[in-house]
């Protein structure tokens, strides 16, 4: 995959985001299969682990019960049919995850050829806030941030430009 300037924006806050909340050289466990994300984690001195492509909502034991110092969430969540499962049983005290928020000008994103290419959920800030809490989590901090489009033509592409399509979470647990 190339890595697109929208990408690399994307990637440049997350890794921000993370150097405020967690120390160098923490492990992680990164819920997805390893991608173009990764290197970067990796190359900010994480240590990274990914799960193998697994359904997430069915085989998430094993690694809600891996010990390391943060599970990272990078836009999986929305994927998956009931996060509050792993959500409840991560054994980790730290969280971080970003979702897609649902934007009120644009459907959520369906991929008709692939099951598991689908947007399950697009939340809207609360909805994710919610579903933390319930699941055991206290946020600690959280960001919002504009996905600027390549061509910004036509009205939805302007609407991004002013409307946040990202939200990402710092979460502790007891």
């Amino acid at each position: 995959m190339k890595i697109t300037n929208a990408h690399q924006r994307r990637y440049d806050k997350t890794l921000a985001f993370m150097a405020k909340h967690l120390d160098e050289g923490s492990s992680l466990l990164d819920l997805g299969t390893e991608n173009p994300f990764t290197p970067f984690l990796k190359q900010s001195g994480y240590t990274v682990q990914n799960t193998q492509g697994e359904n997430l909502d069915d085989d998430f034991m094993p690694y809600a019960k891996k010990e390391v110092d943060c599970v990272t969430a990078f836009e999986i969540f929305e994927h998956m049919l009931a996060p509050y499962n792993l959500l409840k049983n991560i054994k980790s005290k730290k969280l971080i995850a970003s979702v897609p928020l649902k934007l009120w000008f644009s459907e959520a994103y369906w991929n008709e050829i692939d099951d598991w290419d689908k947007h399950y959920h697009e939340f809207e800030a609360k909805q994710f806030d919610f579903l933390l809490e319930k699941s055991g989590w206290t946020i600690k901090a959280s960001e919002k941030w504009i996905s600027k489009p390549a061509h910004p033509f036509g009205i939805r592409p302007l609407l991004r430009y002013f409307t946040p399509r990202y939200y990402i979470v710092y979460c502790e647990r007891d």
